[in-house]
C-alpha cells in the first residue's frame, strides 16, 4: 500500500510545481503584456507625430496660400495718419473688405500665437508658421489694436499675436538678426 507521507509528499510536490508553472505562466503574460504595452505606445507617439504634421501642413498651407498672400500685402500697405483716420479709411462701418481682412489675418497669427503660448507647439515650429509675418502684422497693427483695447474695453484683444511677435523678436536678436521687418524697411527707402 501507498504510504500517507508519500502521498503528502506528492501532494507537496505537485502544490509546488503548480506554483511553479503559474509564476512562469504570470511572468511570461507580464513579458508579453509589456511588449503590447510598447507597440500601442508606439504606434500612439507616430499617429501623434503624423497628426501634428498634418495639422502642420494645413496651416502652413492656409498661410502660405496666394489669397493669404495677397490679404497680407493688402494689409501691409494700408495706410493711415492717426486712430481717426484709420477708422475713416479701414473701420468695420466703413470698409468691411478691409475690416474682413485684417481681422481674419490677425486671428489667424493670434491663433499661432495661442498654441505656441500654450505649449501645444514649440518656438521653432511657430517660427516656421508665422516667419517674420506675425511680427510685421503686430507692428503694423499694434497702434490700432492698443486703441481698440481701450476703447473697446476689450483688454485681451490679439495678446497671443502680441506674445508671438514678442517672441518671434526675441528669436531673431537671439541669432543676431534685424528685428527690423520688411515694411520698415519700405518705409525708410521711401523717406530717403
Amino acid at each position: 500500500m501507498v504510504d500517507l507521507a508519500l502521498l503528502q509528499s506528492v501532494s507537496y510536490i505537485a502544490g509546488a510545481l503548480g506554483v511553479c508553472v503559474a509564476a512562469i505562466y504570470y511572468a511570461m503574460n507580464l513579458r508579453i503584456s509589456q511588449r503590447n504595452q510598447e507597440l500601442v505606445l508606439k504606434t500612439q507617439h507616430q499617429t501623434l507625430e503624423t497628426r501634428k504634421a498634418q495639422f502642420y501642413m494645413q496651416i502652413n498651407q492656409h498661410l502660405r496660400s496666394e489669397e493669404s498672400q495677397r490679404r497680407f500685402i493688402d494689409l501691409i500697405y494700408m495706410e493711415w495718419k492717426d486712430y481717426d483716420d484709420f477708422e475713416r479709411k479701414y473701420g468695420s462701418r466703413v470698409n468691411m473688405d478691409y475690416y474682413a481682412k485684417r481681422f481674419s489675418a490677425l486671428y489667424e497669427f493670434n491663433g499661432v500665437g495661442y498654441l505656441l503660448k500654450d505649449g501645444l507647439i514649440d518656438m521653432d515650429t511657430a517660427y516656421s508658421l508665422a516667419d517674420t509675418l506675425g511680427l510685421e502684422l503686430w507692428r503694423k497693427f499694434e497702434p490700432i489694436v492698443r486703441e481698440q483695447r481701450v476703447r473697446y474695453n476689450v483688454p485681451e484683444m490679439f495678446a497671443d499675436l502680441e506674445f508671438l511677435a514678442a517672441e518671434i523678436a526675441k528669436r531673431l536678436e537671439k541669432k543676431g538678426h534685424s528685428t527690423k521687418t520688411g515694411i520698415e524697411y519700405y518705409s525708410s527707402s521711401i523717406s530717403l
